[in-house]
């Protein structure tokens, strides 16, 4: 909350009075370290993590590829608070008596920094063209993202899930409230409130349903008294937002109190049903046999949802798993148990499973090898066992390859071939597909994602195989390289490094460096790296406060683009660094 301090003075010997205002603006925010305060988080270490570091990370990729992205927090930076300040009662309109409610908060956040509803601070966009803007990957941090809104009171293009959500982790912080960054690996988009994804394999018209590479929220840390005096839902929140679906008439996601998705109270406020589908839900695959026809259900998996819920840990830069905090360990009685609860309160009516007869014959197995480099092959293999003592099976399908969004919504064919096989009594079959940097390179989206996917039938029986596998090729890590001790006011050569990967040369790129003591992002211009070069650029750096430092950077070019890196070291106080040295001799 903002407020001005005027103070009157009278004088009681002649009546007369003047009155003093201080033009100063005094903010009252959230105090996490104040045990009366809903936002109390009694560790310490967490509250300089949560609340006062500047920089964090952001996981991306896929479950199969983990990669952190640094984001620079910035609460600290030019106008972020008084936009934040202005985001809550000007957007948000939430009355001066409701602004020491952090649950009315967190769920104007969750609003105001999507665009959809009011213009707000980000607008999302999930295609190839960002013409009008800047591509999502551009960002380094919110604090410009916050400035530009605030220069203009338009919305700032372009966002996707990790920069909607590394603006609310800012503006979370700056106003007192304990924020970190979540991330989701095969994350679930339930659209029908149904706790299952389902997928027609046949009909693509009719997959509502998704299952995103990775999704990433926040999680906000407060007391949830509006739930009772339970204080089992009290501590971390998930916020989201990401507008992806309507809550109560706007894109809106939270607060929705971790603990209760766990236990699959799911009814509780916010959205909980939401959050439990994105971490939990079941993903079914169903045939389509025609209109007036019985759809037919092929397979299921109850693991594959869910996977490395992930988080920079306290006081490291290293990746914290969280998935035990929103569920209990896949098909484990308790685990399985939930999830029947949770379908019940869903009262979603699904009346009809139509299951694949007991056949057990045979079995189909698809593997991809996971660490591709971005510019290498890679094969795609499919295992095919007859388990019958003393029949001949022969199955019959097609493997393909398509490059894919990361929240799948977006897909374009690289290669698909047919197969025929007969296995024998006992034996074993393999189809192999081979997939080459030429096939792919051209059709490569943002995040190198592709969708690997296998439909197989059993002649002569009711059997329909089909599996599906996601997986990223692998970009490269910018480098550093800090040509001495770095001190205050001391200027020392940072050289930035980067090997290009690809079998072609990249013509030209540029780095963009952004990072503690630099007032503004430095660019620095490289020309024709050949296939398999390095490309090396530098540039003086001069501190000007000692402590932990960051420094962030991002690659872009036509030929490879979105590729990042970031190095931490500490800047020591010149004079202290002067005695030591002068002692030692």
């Amino acid at each position: 909350m903002v407020w001005k301090l005027a103070i009157d003075i009278k004088n009681i010997r002649n009546s007369s009075s003047n009155s003093f205002i201080d033009q100063n603006l005094i903010y009252i925010l959230f105090n996490p370290w104040c045990e009366q305060d809903l936002v109390y988080l009694p560790d310490e270490d967490k509250r300089q993590e949560y609340v006062l570091q500047d920089t964090t990370l952001i996981y991306r990729g896929s479950h199969n590829s983990i990669s952190p992205t640094v984001w620079k927090v910035g609460q600290f930076d030019k106008d972020v608070l008084q936009c934040s300040m202005d985001l809550i009662s000007r957007i948000g309109k939430i009355s001066s008596s409701n602004r020491g409610d952090p649950v009315k908060i967190a769920r104007v956040l969750s609003a105001v920094v999507n665009s959809p509803d009011d213009n707000c601070v980000l607008e999302g966009n999930w295609g190839k063209d960002f013409s009008k803007g800047k591509a999502p990957f551009y960002w380094l941090g919110s604090s410009q993202i916050i400035q530009d809104f605030y220069r203009t009171w338009s919305p700032v293009k372009y966002g996707q899930c990790w920069v909607f959500a590394g603006v609310v982790t800012t503006i979370a912080r700056v106003l007192g409230i304990p924020s970190r960054v979540i991330t989701n690996f095969s994350s679930a988009h339930d659209t029908d409130c149904s706790m299952t994804i389902d997928y027609f394999v046949n009909r693509d018209d009719d997959n509502m349903d998704s299952i995103w590479n990775f999704h990433v929220w926040n999680e906000v840390w407060m007391r949830r008294p509006d739930l009772g005096d339970n204080e089992d839902y009290s501590g971390w929140q998930a916020v989201d937002s990401t507008p992806q679906e309507v809550s109560n008439g706007m894109y809106q996601c939270g607060p929705a109190s971790v603990k209760a998705v766990k236990r699959g109270d799911v009814l509780r406020p916010y959205d909980c049903q939401f959050l439990f589908s994105e971490v939990n839900a079941d993903r079914l695959f169903w045939h389509h046999n025609g209109p007036d026809k019985p759809i037919k259900l092929i397979s299921k998996d109850t693991t594959c949802i869910g996977q490395f819920l992930s988080t920079k840990a306290v006081g490291k830069w290293e990746r914290e798993d969280v998935t035990h905090e929103y569920k209990f360990e896949e098909k484990s009685e308790e685990e399985r148990n939930i999830m029947l609860k949770v379908l019940k309160q869903s009262q979603h009516v699904f009346s009809k499973y139509y299951l694949n007869e007991e056949f057990n014959e045979v079995h189909f197995e698809m593997d991809i090898k996971d660490d591709i480099k971005i510019g290498e092959k890679f094969m795609v293999h499919l295992k095919v066992t007859n388990k019958s003592g003393l029949k001949v099976h022969r199955a019959l399908g097609n493997i393909c390859a398509d490059t894919v969004l990361y929240n799948r919504n977006r897909r374009f064919q690289v290669k698909a071939i047919p197969f025929e096989v007969a296995v024998r009594p006992g034996s074993t079959e393999y189809v192999s597909m081979e997939v080459d940097f030429q096939d792919y390179y051209k059709k490569l989206l943002p995040q190198a994602a592709f969708k690997i996917s296998c439909s197989a039938q059993v002649q002569n029986t009711d059997y329909d195989y089909y599996a599906q596998n996601d997986f990223r090729v692998r970009k490269p890590d910018i480098k550093f390289e800090i040509s001495d001790t770095v001190l205050v006011e001391k200027s020392v050569d940072v050289v930035v490094i980067l090997e290009n990967p690809l079998p072609i040369p990249i013509k030209k790129g540029t780095f963009i460096v952004s990072g503690t003591s630099l007032k503004e992002d430095i660019q620095l211009k490289v020309t024709d790296i050949p296939a398999g070069g390095v490309a090396s650029t530098q540039f003086k750096y001069s501190p000007s406060l000692s402590g932990p430092a960051t420094m962030v950077a991002k690659f872009h070019s036509k030929e490879l683009d979105d590729v990042d890196g970031f190095t931490s070291f500490k800047i020591g106080d010149r004079i202290s660094y002067i005695i030591e040295e002068t002692i030692h001799f």
